[in-house]
């Protein structure tokens, strides 16, 4: 068996999927630890890998980014503001996470390290020193593949890939633009880098990140990610990451509630704004049990992912619609074969577990990215787009009836559903960690 050190930006989105495929390789045998954020240490060690907490320059609680990094705030969602979380909560660290990484392998040799692909210090470590003389570094794809193309439009913009030469030149402009605003981040990532001790090569740092891993493994299926005739080869597409049975709470009082509504043929919706963009439950939430609040043929579930969800929702709703529950934590691997639809501001790891299901979707999101999430499941033709992190009330409820209406989308997300059953994500990181060490 082999010694591996897994690393996660404290973000968790980022740490949730490393952390199952950290309990999945420890559980084979493997001697595992987890390098993350503090405020997940108890999760971890009941996870069985050892715990090793990053150093405090690279240590915070996403729960609370503004409080970590002032300013943030002050930056409207969009490119702007992922530019600027790219530069200062995901770069700055690098040196912290780097220096971090060295102390674990000084006194636990692994052989392989494997981080999330926003894990900065990774791809210094993979930079930083010739294959053979570090571990192998397989980096996990959490997010869209954030690269440039000729065969897409520029990355966060939530545009569709182009169909004729005329786009591809407008999007070549348009890249061209982006590129010339995004040097300031380019500046300050090579200086985040350079104070690593790593060596960066001139080229696109999107590229960069991607290409210095020895496998980078995008946790999704071809179908769900653009065609590209340039992507590198290092790129494999391995699945999602399941829900485990279990990993959440209990299922809450009104469990049965649901499988009634279910058995009378009622269509179950289920709505959530993810576990970081939830702070303010009217954009999509709040919004979607008023579109849905006076129809019979539905049961609405609003996952909210806060333990104060019903004080939130009250400050907003006079009550709860009746045909509708709200909960903070629900077991998604139990919901997710009783929904009939998705409705989600776009979190990548959620979208993928409701395709894996076959759920079709509606997607309102605009902050980190979100719109490329959402233009993804235009593009697939699972689900509808509503371009908007605030959707109206009425876009909301035409959209539902919509999807719900048309088989077509259902019928897409099937097929995509099979894709997914046709990948093992967590035997296949299993199987390139036995390649890397055959002992």
């Amino acid at each position: 068996m082999s010694r591996i050190i897994v690393a996660a930006t404290p973000v968790s989105g980022h740490h949730a999927p490393l952390l199952q495929i950290a309990r999945h390789l420890h559980g084979l045998g493997h001697e595992v630890v987890f390098l993350g954020g503090s405020r997940f240490a108890a999760q971890v060690e009941a996870a069985g890998p050892a715990f090793r907490a990053l150093p405090a320059e690279a240590d915070y609680d996403d729960r609370d980014l503004s409080a970590r990094f002032p300013g943030r705030d002050e930056i409207p969602a969009g490119p702007g503001q992922v530019m600027w979380d790219v530069m200062h909560v995901f770069g700055d660290p690098i040196p912290a996470q780097l220096r971090a990484l060295k102390e674990v392998l000084a006194g636990f040799p692994a052989t392989v390290v494997l981080h999330d692909n926003l894990f900065l210090g990774g791809v210094a470590l993979a930079l930083g020193e010739e294959p053979g003389r570090r571990p192998a570094v397989l980096s996990v794809g959490i997010s869209p593949l954030g690269v440039d193309s000729r065969d897409t439009a520029p990355h966060l913009l939530g545009l569709l890939p182009p169909t004729d030469d005329e786009q591809r030149a407008r999007y070549a402009e348009m890249a061209a633009q982006m590129a010339e605003r995004s040097k300031p981040l380019a500046a300050h990532l090579r200086g985040c880098f350079t104070a690593a001790g790593a060596v960066i090569k001139e080229g696109s740092l999107g590229w960069l990140r991607i290409q210095a891993a020895d496998a980078f493994l995008q946790l999704t299926v071809a179908g769900f990610e653009y065609p590209r005739s340039d992507q590198p080869a290092n790129i494999r597409f391995v699945g999602a990451i399941p829900i485990e049975p279990g990993a959440a709470q209990e299922p809450p009082a009104w469990w049965p509630e649901l499988r009634r509504a279910r058995e009378e043929g009622r269509r179950i919706v289920v709505v959530t704004q993810g576990t970081l963009a939830n702070t303010t439950l009217n954009r999509l939430v709040v919004p979607t049990l008023r579109a849905l609040a006076d129809r019979e043929d539905v049961f609405v579930v609003a996952a909210t992912g806060r333990p104060d969800a019903a004080e939130l929702i009250a400050g907003e709703l006079p009550a709860v619609p009746a045909n509708a529950r709200v909960a903070g934590f629900v077991p998604f691997a139990e919901l997710l074969p009783l929904t009939d639809l998705l409705v989600t501001n776009g979190g990548y790891g959620g979208t993928q577990a409701a395709l894996a299901h076959g759920v079709p979707l509606v997607v309102g999101g605009d902050t980190e990215d979100k719109p490329e999430v959402a233009a993804r499941v235009e593009w697939s033709g699972t689900g509808l787009n509503l371009r908007t992190g605030d959707p109206s009330v009425e876009a909301l409820r035409e959209a539902v009836d919509t999807v719900l209406s048309t088989p077509g989308y259902r019928e897409r997300a099937a097929e995509l559903a099979k894709e997914y059953a046709a990948h093992d994500a967590l035997a296949t990181i299993d199987g390139l960690v036995r390649e890397t060490d055959p002992r």
